[in-house]
């Protein structure tokens, strides 16, 4: 009996498929064209050149130096000085000022009484560190890698009797001293600050009832003064790089203390920085100029028509380590409230927000609960 393919028992050895054919080893490539795609891995390998958008790093920009201003003149009311003095102000927010009337010998005494505070020993300057509770003393450095990266040491000073008990404390020989003599100057520079923002107030052509509360010094609350210590022998190097790292935490910490003006004594400074959001400039300061900043509280009254600015003293190629002073003067409590009579309607903080947000929603549950009821 014949048997016919289609009943035979398929042989699953026989069904396999042939196993692959091998590949013959070579250094040859079986690309036709294998300059082509040399060519174009080589491109798509290739890491491009990134540009990052100014706004993610504040841009310098190049600047004429600020007007030298005459006290004497600025205080007289002279038209050419106060022109000078709103123009610069407007455009970059800070100008020059000289012949002020204080002795550079008595700031250059202050200077150097304010270097003892540096000089102490480390674990002292711990006991006397600056905190969200003590707005003032030492400001920390987090780790060995950047105390030796620091271009300046921080201690920020203001008339307080806990601060001047810590650091009789740790420097019972020379604060008192040192403390009377800060007093000094800083009453000095208040009665300078109150007559320049006078001199402001009534030359804004936005017109407010500021002026009125910022005749006298004793309407200025009392100010907070920071004091650095630029460190010497900076390489250039490491100084070009610092200056970003420095304008980022000089913005980041630019809200820490509002203020209506910023008095810079910094005399023997190569450069001075000034930062803003938009950017920020250097321009060499004038011998014994006192530099003056506008600060937040003045940009506030003035509707933005007086620029708020953040200055920095920069020391380089020093032989000795130098010592820059910024008090911070800030307006009373009552010209705030002037100010915000001026403005049409009234706005809400977040916290008023959130507190009316959580009352309605449990008004609007008392009402559904007593529709449903009854």
């Amino acid at each position: 009996m014949a048997v016919s393919p289609e009943s035979m028992p398929e042989n699953p050895i026989e069904s396999r498929a042939p196993p692959p054919s091998p590949i013959a080893s070579g250094r040859r490539s079986s690309v036709t064209n294998d300059e082509v795609l040399t060519e174009f891995l080589e491109h798509s390998l290739r890491v491009p050149d990134l540009i990052l958008p100014d706004n993610f790093f504040p841009k310098q920009k190049t600047v004429e130096t600020p007007p030298r201003i005459d006290w004497q003149s600025l205080n007289s009311k002279e038209s050419n000085s106060v022109l000078e003095t709103l123009d610069s102000i407007a455009r970059i927010g800070c100008f020059q000022l000289v012949n002020f009337g204080i002795p550079s010998e008595f700031i250059k005494l202050v200077s150097a009484m304010a270097a003892g505070i540096f000089q102490l020993p480390s674990e002292k300057k711990a006991a006397v560190m600056k905190s969200p509770e003590k707005p003032y003393g030492f400001e920390e450095v987090h780790g060995d890698h950047e105390a030796e990266n620091e271009l300046s040491e921080e201690f920020v000073w203001c008339k307080d009797k806990s601060l001047k008990l810590d650091m009789e404390r740790i420097w019972p020989a020379g604060y008192s001293n040192f403390s009377e003599k800060m007093e000094i100057l800083s009453s000095d520079l208040g009665n300078l600050a109150a007559k320049i923002l006078q001199v402001l107030q009534e030359n804004c052509p936005r017109k407010s009832k500021y002026g009125n509360d910022i005749k006298q010094k004793q309407d200025l609350i009392s100010p907070v003064c920071c004091l650095y210590k630029h460190t010497r022998g900076i390489p250039t190097d490491r100084g070009a790089i610092s200056m970003g790292y420095d304008a980022f935490r000089m913005l980041i910490r630019g809200t820490d203390n509002s203020h209506a003006l910023c008095l810079h004594l910094c005399d023997g400074s190569s450069q001075f920085h000034v930062y803003s959001k938009k950017g920020w400039v250097s321009f060499c300061p004038d011998k014994d100029a006192l530099i003056v900043t506008v600060g937040d509280q003045t940009q506030a009254w003035s509707g933005g028509l007086y620029k708020h600015v953040l200055g920095r003293a920069v020391f380089k190629g020093e032989d000795e380590d130098s010592i820059s002073m910024a008090f911070l003067y800030s307006s009373p409590p009552n010209a705030t409230i002037c100010c915000s009579k001026t403005r049409k309607g009234k706005t809400l903080s977040l916290g008023q927000q959130a507190i009316l947000a959580i009352i309605s929603t449990l008004v609007y549950h008392v009402l559904v609960y007593f529709y449903k009821r009854f």
